[in-house]
Formats: C-alpha cells, sequence, structure tokens
C-alpha cells in the first residue's frame, strides 16, 4: 500500500494552529480514516467549478476543505461552521452550503489565497 499524505498548505497549518490544542488533536486524529474514505469518494461534500473539485469534510463545527493529491490530499482551509454561516448569510444565497459556495466566486478567491501565501 503506498503511503497516504495529508499535506497542510501554510494557510490551513495557520488556521489549525489557531485551535485549541485539545482541538488540533481532535481534528488530527479524525483524519485516521481518511485514505480509506478518500479512496471510496464517500462522505464528503463536493464543490466543483471550472473543472476543480474542492472536497468538504465534516469535523464537529469545523469543514475542512481539501483537494486530491497524487501522494494523498492538500487541506486548503479549516473554518468554523459559524464562519461560512456568516459567509453564506452576508452572501444573501438561500441555497445549502455546498451549492451556494460553490457557485460563490468569493469562496474560490478564499481557496486561492491559501495557495498564494506559499
Amino acid at each position: 500500500m503506498q503511503p497516504f499524505q495529508i499535506i497542510f498548505n501554510p494557510t490551513s497549518a495557520a488556521e489549525l494552529a489557531k485551535l485549541p490544542k485539545e482541538l488540533q488533536l481532535y481534528v488530527l486524529g479524525q483524519f485516521r480514516g481518511l485514505p480509506q474514505e478518500v479512496q471510496a469518494d464517500s462522505g464528503f461534500g463536493s464543490l466543483t467549478r471550472g473543472g476543480r473539485t474542492m472536497k468538504r469534510y465534516h469535523l464537529g463545527d469545523y469543514r475542512v476543505y481539501f483537494e486530491r493529491h497524487p501522494l494523498g490530499v492538500v487541506v486548503h482551509r479549516i473554518l468554523s461552521r459559524n464562519t461560512l454561516k456568516d459567509f453564506l448569510f452576508r452572501s444573501s444565497l438561500p441555497t445549502g452550503e455546498d451549492e451556494a459556495l460553490q457557485e460563490n466566486p468569493r469562496f474560490w478567491e478564499l481557496i486561492e489565497q491559501a495557495k498564494s501565501t506559499r
């Protein structure tokens, strides 16, 4: 079996570091079953735009946004559910979370910001 890596970009690593230590351990512990779930492509929300697919993983009150990578996954953002509710409220979008984020260019800008901080 090929090794499976969970790669945190600088932005997601900083977001993880801001969480209380107990919550950091919880988040990291939840990644244990991720390799099998990613390979089965189950249990994730999916956002697609311009041929790019972002996956959403629920971890309690947090949402982890990631993309597949040849070595495993790259985590782009770790956002509080409350932050996302606020984002959706400010965007005035009446649809579900995945549909609203998928269609909102500001969400994709948020993801791209994480890449530009490398």
